[in-house]
């Protein structure tokens, strides 16, 4: 499943230290201890990567703009698909006016896809500056882009070839009207580049208007989101921000393992985690402190269990509506550790029936059920198993039942 065991990931980790590992969908997909590779280790470790697709002056600059300038404390690059256009040989550049730069042909795809993977991956990248004048990108310095959380690749076509879709966490598609582009290409190709109007319109009708309907608009269904009005939609622009936020402060396993759910990290879970991993700590303060983490774990692990929805009659004759509890839970105590988590689950879960199993361990892979005894009726509940890692941990056990809730809760770096 990935290069280093969760529970060195966890260790590894700064800030927040307990999770509830939910595995219903989860299927017969197997949790084990894994071998050394590269792979997973930089998984966590990769930007976030948003494509803003549309057409010619739809808005695409003026929506990562603003992106940018509300992510202004994070490390945020924008890379332009203008600037992967193919160079035009003299005998091109004597027909510039027959060549149509909105075609998926006119840009260096491979070249693109070889920047972003290297960003990607922590690396630094030349992207090219393009000029076009004289329609070349060597003319001027390339510009250097250093590796940064997050990514904003915008163009026209960045959709269209899936490889590059792929490389994206997000996918936007910005939507305006095709008057209002065209007023806007108008303005910007006379104003800015220097062209009469009358080209500016026979280059639109020749290869603008076709390419978008042939190329760019059937994109538009690759979106995640879609933005009407562009740059003048603040209000999609502010969601989207926010969701990029909540994307980029998700736990670095959380982006691993999409059934991983990490407890935020406060003062007083912080302050907790110091006494237990403090060396002086008493075991009696140990114990007491553990036992908190404990019951934090197994409240917010009980909270991601099925509810049904239930109304009441409060004392003063009102009606509440609320939730009752998911019902025919038992718990499943791995010996030793599992014990230190049984008196906060009773504590929670009033008459809970816990079954106990104990797993030898045989070399890095193999694993053998040295005893079990388990509730008969366990296949109709809701399994929490419990095990928390007290020291420096062991591999992760391999599961596949569907209704069955992983507890574990990270407590000292030391063997206890």
């Amino acid at each position: 499943m990935g290069s280093k065991s969760v529970e060195d990931m966890i260790e590894a980790s700064s800030g927040v230290h307990f999770s509830g590992f939910h595995m219903d969908g989860l299927g017969s997909r197997n949790i084990e201890k894994a071998t050394t590779s590269s792979a997973t280790e930089n998984v966590h470790k990769q930007p976030f990567v948003i494509g803003v697709a549309g057409g010619s002056a739809s808005g695409k600059t003026t929506v990562c703009d603003m992106i940018i300038q509300q992510l202004h404390d994070q490390r945020v690059v924008l890379v332009n698909q203008d600037s992967f256009y193919h160079n035009l040989s003299e005998e091109e550049f004597a027909r510039v006016h027959e060549c149509n730069f909105d075609h998926p042909d006119a840009f260096d795809t491979e070249k693109l896809l070889d920047s972003m993977e290297n960003l990607r991956h922590g690396q630094a990248v030349d992207i090219p500056n393009y000029d076009f004048k004289s329609y070349k990108s060597n003319v001027f310095p390339a510009r250097r882009v250093n590796p940064s959380d997050v990514i904003i690749l915008e163009g026209i076509l960045i959709f269209h070839d899936h490889r590059v879709r792929e490389l994206m966490n997000m996918k936007i598609f910005v939507d305006t009207d095709a008057d209002v582009r065209l007023a806007r290409r108008i303005r910007r190709d006379t104003v800015d580049k220097g062209r009469d109007i009358d080209t500016v319109l026979d280059q639109y009708s020749k290869f603008v208007k076709p390419a978008f309907d042939d190329f760019i608009l059937p994109t538009k269904k690759y979106a995640d989101i879609i933005i009407p009005r562009g740059g003048d939609n603040h209000v999609a622009v502010d969601l989207i921000v926010q969701h990029i936020r909540t994307k980029l402060g998700q736990h670095d396993l959380c982006k691993i393992y999409p059934n991983l759910y990490v407890i935020h990290s406060t003062f007083q879970i912080r302050g907790m985690h110091t006494l237990i991993r403090d060396s002086q700590t008493t075991k009696h303060d140990f114990v007491f402190y553990a036992d908190r983490l404990i019951r934090l774990v197994v409240e917010h692990g009980l909270g991601h269990l099925p509810f049904t929805e239930k109304q009441v009659i409060t004392p003063t004759g009102s009606v509440y509506t609320g939730v009752d509890f998911c019902k025919r839970l038992c718990g499943v105590s791995v010996i030793r550790s599992g014990e230190s988590m049984e008196n906060a689950l009773r504590a929670c879960c009033k008459g809970i029936k816990i079954g106990k199993i104990l797993i030898h361990r045989e070399g890095d892979n193999g694993q053998q059920l040295i005893y079990e005894k388990l509730p008969q009726d366990i296949s109709q509940r809701h399994v929490l198993l419990l095990d928390p890692i007290l020291g420096t941990g062991v591999g992760i056990y391999v599961l596949h039942e569907k209704s069955m809730n992983f507890f574990r809760s990270l407590k000292s770096p030391h063997k206890c």
